[in-house]
């Protein structure tokens, strides 16, 4: 694991669990959320404060696509869930390509497998300011062949009291396997456009058109979520009597390799994109 250190900001990264972010806090306040122990022991990254999502997000399918003619079939890489979820980067050791006392690239090689059927390298460059946090993340194909990419992070945050703000054209609704079924217009009450507090809906949705820019608050600070402009979907997890809720930037909609809607690279090509979290007290 690393520590980064800027001003009174500290970060643990963990390149062996998925290249996650087990915790980043600001003095005594938990930036990101709590991680629970079964985050590091043994190993669980969905209990982590954040990780990457390589080389696509959220849900493909039942785990099968077909492209170019052939269909590939993923193995399924969450438990007894029917689809597979957030690609194979959160599965995987992370390599320390360079790390200084407030910034680490990692890297990750993948070779063709079950969880993924074309070769890419990812990497991720965290770097840690006093009072903001910049993730850059990339995907070049290493395949023979052009082959579909995604990028996309998932961060928790706590849920408190607190408030999120947002604006998007539309957004997926799922049917009851967690699937996009339609995209619509935001309707009233998942419209964030002025601000709606964490737990007004239960959302598990994908939002499109996003503008790239969310703000978080909670009574003592604000978070402001700022993303390039390949990341201009935007996933809003508000689970029902959990202690976090979460706002994942992505650059494609939820199972978009069967919507035809995910990017395709060609050999030697890179997707890339750049998100930044700026943390500020909230005016007395």
């Amino acid at each position: 694991m690393l520590t980064l250190i800027a001003g009174n900001s500290s970060l643990v990264l963990a390149p062996e669990l998925g290249g996650g972010i087990l915790g980043w806090t600001l003095g005594s306040t938990l930036v990101l959320r709590h991680a629970e122990s079964c985050a590091v022991i043994p190993g669980n990254v969905r209990e982590m404060g954040c990780f990457p999502l390589v080389p696509y997000s959220n849900r493909i399918a039942h785990g099968r696509f077909t492209l170019n003619g052939q269909t590939h079939q993923l193995a399924l890489n969450f438990g007894d869930h029917p689809h597979s979820i957030h690609g194979v980067g959160w599965q995987r050791t992370w390599q320390v390509a360079d790390a200084t006392t407030s910034a680490a690239t990692l890297c990750l090689a993948h070779a063709p497998d079950s969880g993924w059927p074309f070769a890419f390298i990812a990497r991720q460059t965290v770097r840690l300011a006093p009072t903001a946090l910049h993730v850059e993340l990339a995907l070049t194909n290493h395949h023979h062949t052009q082959a579909p990419a995604g990028l996309g992070l998932h961060p928790f945050f706590p849920r408190g009291t607190a408030t999120l703000q947002f604006h998007a054209e539309s957004v997926w609704r799922n049917s009851a396997d967690m699937l996009p079924r339609e995209c619509t217009t935001v309707p009233s009450e998942w419209d964030h456009t002025n601000g709606r507090a964490i737990g007004d809906a239960a959302l598990d949705n994908c939002f499109a058109g996003w503008d790239g820019i969310a703000r978080l608050a909670w009574p003592d600070r604000t978070l402001t979520i700022e993303a390039s402009a390949i990341f201009r979907h935007v996933v809003v997890y508000t689970p029902p009597g959990q202690t976090f809720f979460c706002v994942e930037p992505v650059s494609h909609m939820n199972n978009a390799i069967n919507h035809d809607a995910m990017p395709l690279l060609r050999p030697g090509e890179t997707l890339r994109g750049e998100i930044t979290f700026r943390i500020a007290p909230t005016a007395a």
